[in-house]
């Protein structure tokens, strides 16, 4: 009887053994790691959104590198917005790029197409999971919609909204697209006055 256990034990731990590698082969049984909504990745590092050791104001927008229009329009203004600010101003704002589109847009490759626009945009990627509590925070809409017969196979359809966040990542306000720099040249130094230990 004794014997009978043990061979039902191995044979127990042989099929488990089988099925998690079986599994583990499968990516749409792959689970993605849990990390922490604010460490997300920028080029070969990790970022904290919320570092309370940066007092800078977050200047976010949400997007992702393969997007035909907007985002680059976006980005554009951004850009445009932070060569004109004086640059007292500028040194209180943290601008950031986070995509929506993690499944093909890297660290790396999210941190270069951000650089691209301003040198001192970070570009930022999190896991599935992080950009969905993100989006949700913040009330970011985005969904997927598959091409057929396209090379780009999938376009993420969303919202388009300049995000002013606390280093603690409550939001301050956000600003509707925009198709030149000049509402938000004129909005960061309000911003800037609001927010404690900002100017």
């Amino acid at each position: 009887m004794k014997y009978q256990w043990v061979i039902l034990a191995i044979a127990l731990i042989a099929g488990l053994t089988t099925s998690y590698i079986l599994d583990s082969r499968n990516p749409s049984l792959a689970i993605e790691p849990h990390y922490p909504l604010n460490i997300l990745e920028s080029g070969n590092e990790a970022v904290d959104l919320y570092n309370p050791d940066d007092p800078r104001i977050r200047l976010v927008y949400f997007g992702y590198t393969q997007c035909p229009d907007v985002c680059p329009t976006s980005l554009a203004v951004m850009s445009a917005a932070l060569k004109q600010i004086p640059a007292e101003q500028r040194q209180n704002i943290w601008p950031i790029f986070i995509t929506l589109d993690p499944e093909r847009d890297t660290a790396v490759k999210t941190a270069n197409y951000a650089k691209h626009f301003h040198s001192s945009i970070s570009g930022m990627t999190g896991t599935q999971e992080q950009t969905k509590e993100l989006a949700e925070k913040y009330g970011v809409l985005y969904i997927r919609t598959d091409l057929k017969d396209s090379a780009l196979e999938y376009v993420i359809d969303h919202n388009s909204y300049f995000y002013f966040l606390l280093p603690n990542g409550e939001l301050i306000e956000k600003v509707p697209h925009l198709l030149n720099p000049a509402p938000l040249i004129s909005i960061i130094p309000d911003i800037i006055k609001r927010v404690p230990n900002a100017s």
